[in-house]
């Protein structure tokens, strides 16, 4: 989060928001016991601040069925030119640094198996990627929605 919740009637807002961003602000202002303009200034202001930061469809098919999570080690000194390189991968959805034996966690999204398998040894040939780890997520077990 960008910005910082001021109280804790932001806090039960955002908590609701969470758990149906679709119910009407008529509604969202009885459940807080504030005025709907009230409300529309908070939501404004949580806007601006950048704890709200748009807002989105979610499908119900999935956008990419076949999902993978990357370790990627580097050679020294490469990762601005590997980060970069990364970026302009269509599959990418998200790219961590992390502590232990891989500098980078890439998750990728496609629609198929043969189109992660290639985005994979696309990264394997970056220059300034030593090595990777990949594994193909076969199932959801738990998500926080």
């Amino acid at each position: 989060m960008v910005g910082t919740m001021t109280d804790s009637d932001d806090r039960a807002l955002l908590e609701l928001l969470r758990k149906n961003a679709r119910i009407p602000t008529a509604v969202l202002a009885r459940r807080l016991g504030i005025s709907r303009t009230t409300l529309q200034g908070r939501i404004e202001r949580l806007e601006r601040n950048g704890i709200i930061q748009g807002y989105t469809l979610i499908e119900a098919t999935p956008q990419d069925p076949v999902r993978a999570h990357v370790s990627i080690t580097l050679t020294p000194r490469q990762v601005s030119f590997v980060e970069k390189s990364l970026r302009s991968l269509p599959e990418l959805r998200e790219l961590h640094a992390v502590s232990g034996m891989s500098d980078l966690i890439a998750v990728l999204g496609a629609a198929s198996t043969e189109a992660i398998n290639q985005a994979i040894d696309d990264i394997g040939r970056i220059n300034g990627v030593e090595r990777t780890i990949s594994a193909v997520i076969l199932s959801t077990r738990y998500k926080l929605t």
